[in-house]
């Protein structure tokens, strides 16, 4: 087991009532998502949501070695033991909501979300289903998260916006999420205002956990 233990974030006037897990995806020295993962942090812990913070370039995570075996040999238990790997994996299929905190890199995610989101395959099964026409793995598990992804960019560019929010689309259909959102921020948003986007772009995501409760 890895020696850096994932911080949790409890509400503080109200016992939680979801879970999250937020993997933050930025890059060694990069400091300026700090002030947004604050602003989302608030956002979810307003709405009584138990936030597992997996800050990825400070923990150990390997790259995922492509064997297949979290699909054949060991179903749902990736090879790979002694890092972050297994944990973050356990920590998502029993959370309400996955939120993944990522510069956009040409329509993408960082290489530190790509590698934690590669080790995660083991969460559905290597079979498959149709869904609306498409060919889709079918699930491993009863329930699944859903997924929020809130990406930051430099400038403005609309066309590689478009692809991340496909991109986030695909992702939560394939890993059967039952709600999804996708926030494109610039980086020097102010926090007051940054607050504000997150609350609206987060709205299909966060009112399908209230409808969870209602």
């Amino acid at each position: 087991m890895y020696d850096l233990p994932a911080p949790t974030l409890e509400p503080t006037r109200s016992s939680a009532i979801h879970r999250a897990v937020l993997l933050n995806g930025a890059l060694p020295g990069d400091e300026t998502l700090n002030p947004i993962e604050q602003s989302l942090l608030t956002v979810l812990l307003e709405r009584r949501i138990h936030v597992r913070d997996f800050q990825l370039r400070n923990i150990p995570l390997a790259f995922c070695q492509g064997c297949f075996e979290c699909w054949t040999r060991s179903p749902g238990l990736c090879k790979t033991d002694g890092d972050a790997g297994r944990e973050i994996a356990a920590a998502m299929i029993a959370s309400d909501l996955t939120v993944c905190l990522t510069r956009v890199t040409f329509g993408g995610y960082s290489s530190e979300i790509k590698k934690a989101l590669d080790r995660m395959i083991g969460l559905v099964s290597p079979f498959f289903r149709r869904i609306e026409g498409e060919v889709h793995h079918r699930t491993r598990y009863r329930s699944y998260p859903s997924l929020a992804v809130v990406g930051i960019t430099s400038e403005p560019d609309l066309e590689e916006e478009r692809i991340f929010r496909t991109l986030v689309a695909r992702n939560a259909r394939n890993m059967d999420s039952p709600a999804h959102a996708a926030s494109v921020l610039p980086v020097n948003l102010p926090p007051s205002a940054t607050r504000g986007r997150l609350e609206d772009d987060l709205q299909p995501v966060l009112r399908s956990l209230a409808r969870r409760v209602a």
